[in-house]
């Protein structure tokens, strides 16, 4: 009986212990994101305010450009023959009769993707088929590289300089609007980003499904915030385009590579480069006047659980790890606040695993209070204040997620965003873990290699 009384004494202890580190966490967590739901709240009446009739920023509506021109659009493909043709059909379809050129980056030893891009290459007079000068893979970042050169090239056999550079993956859906959009306004900007929307997969509504939550949140809120503060615009990778001129700056001070081939996250880091550097970017939210629809870019995103955790580690490696250690913190006010968002996913999970801990414990104590003299420990009272106000902050939390995936999405996905919180918690853990050990016991010497995951495109019916 003392060894159980005392291991029920150490289980009480531990369930304090984590039940106050996961209290204040989630407090903290919570009014920082309150902070930046009442941003997005506040600008949204005062712009509605503004225009009166509440109308949305329609593309028609925007001052035509100063300099109507070129644009490339560079798509890198490494082991991707089940999804680069469609993808190039497609946006072939809807660029067609648009200024544009495709750049299509492959590698030596991947034939099969070679093979789809020239089959559609051989059929599209726009697309260039760039073959890297290194075996496969290598990172995303060096693969841009290439196609950098094969831009510099292109331009000097056809006498004519590029306006922007547009970033797509892939597995992605273009919207036939978005070279205009880009025109228009890289005039004045020296980056301009797109929504990504992630599209349902109705074979995996619950881990592909957890996208279409965080996107119609992160795309829908808090990069329109991070905007309307002046803080850098990260890249999403995908629906992004640089200036000309911005790049060529960058490719100045790297020795003519714009891209950083060392980066996990090259497209994130990119944004707050140029930002950085004194340039301006931009998150725009605008819809096509013809379809009333919004402006972005659509993609399927990982359904295993396997392919996630690894998507999601390399998003956290090179954000929350590697970012910290190549960008640091010398920024303003605005950028330190969205860096340490940014940074904060280790920390969270942390918090998550405290959190679901401390219920495992708190459960088995309730239930050794009902079949032994064991009495659950006294609890600090600031502790039970704050785990009132973490239960409305939490449903506050649910209640903002769910709206903004049914606006995005309807409202059966809505309701669905409220029990899939947890798989995103889940997915998130596992991330940081693996994202952590990789970053400990990695070697510095070693350079990184596209550690991709597998993509899917959607049919023909989807895309109608």
């Amino acid at each position: 009986m003392q060894g159980g009384g005392l291991l029920l004494e150490l289980a009480g202890l531990a369930f304090r212990e984590l039940a106050l580190f996961a209290a204040f966490g989630f407090l903290l967590g919570a009014i920082d994101t309150l902070a930046v739901d009442f941003l997005w709240f506040w600008r949204t009446i005062r712009r509605r305010a503004a225009r009166r009739d509440g109308k949305r920023q329609y593309l028609a509506d925007l001052p035509p450009a100063k300099r109507p021109g070129g644009h490339a659009v560079f798509i890198p493909a490494w082991d991707e023959a089940s999804v680069i043709g469609p993808m190039l059909e497609n946006t072939a379809r809807r660029f067609v009769a648009q200024d544009c050129v495709l750049f299509v980056g492959c590698y030596p030893n991947d034939p099969d993707t070679i093979a789809e891009i020239e089959a559609v290459a051989s059929q599209v007079s726009t697309i260039r088929t760039v073959v890297c000068p290194n075996p496969g893979p290598t990172t995303k970042a060096d693969c841009l590289n290439a196609l950098w050169a094969e831009l510099e090239r292109e331009e000097w056999r056809t006498g004519r300089r590029f306006k922007s550079v547009i970033l797509h993956d892939a597995e992605d859906v273009v919207h036939r609007a978005e070279i205009p959009l880009f025109d228009r306004l890289i005039d004045h900007h020296d980056l301009v980003q797109i929504p990504v929307i992630a599209l349902p997969d109705a074979h995996s509504p619950w881990i592909a499904g957890h996208y279409c939550d965080e996107f119609a949140e992160a795309h829908g809120k808090d990069l329109v915030v991070r905007d309307s503060l002046g803080a850098g615009v990260p890249s999403a990778g995908v629906g992004c385009a640089i200036s000309r001129q911005a790049l060529s700056r960058l490719a100045h001070e790297r020795g003519g590579r714009p891209f950083d081939a060392d980066s996990l996250t090259e497209d994130y880091e990119l944004g707050l480069s140029l930002a950085e550097n004194g340039g301006c970017g931009t998150f725009m939210r605008c819809y096509d006047k013809r379809t009333n629809a919004l402006i972005a870019v659509h993609a399927h995103f990982p359904g295993t659980l396997s392919e996630a955790v690894r998507q999601k580690t390399r998003w956290i490696a090179g954000i929350a790890l590697h970012g910290w250690d190549r960008l640091g913190w010398h920024a303003g006010i605005a950028d330190l606040w969205m860096r340490a968002r940014d940074r904060s996913a280790i920390l969270a999970s942390m918090i998550l695993l405290a959190a679901y801990l401390a219920a495992i414990l708190g459960f088995g104590l309730l239930i050794a209070t009902a079949t032994t003299p064991y009495a659950l420990p006294e609890m600090p009272p600031v502790l039970t204040y704050i785990l009132i106000a973490n239960f409305w902050l939490l449903l506050w939390r649910l209640a903002v997620r769910a709206s903004f995936t049914g606006y995005c999405y309807g409202w059966r996905e809505g309701l669905r965003a409220i029990p899939r919180a947890l798989v995103s918690n889940i997915i998130a853990m596992m991330a940081a873990r693996r994202a952590m050990t990789r970053y400990i016991f990695a070697r510095r010497d070693e350079p990184p290699i596209w550690d991709k995951t597998q993509h899917t495109f959607p049919d023909t019916a989807a895309l109608q």
